[in-house]
């Protein structure tokens, strides 16, 4: 099974960012990391204040934790319900959705990962999927809850 076919469940699943972006991330960690270590003896040097070592402490944890998301997160449609695992999960229901808005530029997919605005109730979310594939099968069983909810008799037809 590939990384978007769906299996015997209706289970499709992808990385919530393409490949080059993962890549990127890890890179910059490691420089980062490695430009660490080599400032170590200067910053050993400089007096430090308790609430300057917390501060560039956290910073670094910060860094780390987004960057471990970005390689690892993923974003999965599962019958109606999308979810993606990030630093907090974001779940949406298709009987939930109100409004839907993808943004997506094939042009620039391998750096830019294809993203779905999904708004249910006052809650606005945007979910990330390095296949395009994914967001778009979750807004077509949005829209086919919507017609089915209106029924025949509220569909407007041209003419």
């Amino acid at each position: 099974m590939s990384a978007t076919e769906p299996d015997a469940g209706g289970l499709l699943e992808s990385p919530a960012y393409p490949p080059l972006v993962r890549i990127l991330a890890v890179v910059l960690i490691v420089d980062l990391l490695a430009f660490g270590l080599w400032s170590l003896p200067a910053l050993r040097s400089a007096e430090w204040s308790t609430p300057s070592l917390l501060l560039f402490g956290g910073a670094a944890a910060c860094i780390v934790w987004v960057g471990y998301w970005i390689v690892y997160s993923r974003t999965r449609l599962e019958g109606d319900v999308l979810t993606q695992t990030w630093i907090w999960n974001r779940r949406a229901d298709a009987a939930q959705v109100t409004q839907l808005k993808l943004v997506h530029w094939r042009l620039l997919d391998r750096i830019v990962a294809p993203r779905l605005l999904v708004r249910q109730g006052p809650a606005v979310t945007w979910f990330h999927s390095a296949d395009a594939r994914l967001l778009t099968g979750f807004a077509e069983r949005v829209a086919g809850r919507l017609t089915l909810n209106r029924g025949p008799s509220s569909v407007q037809r041209p003419g």
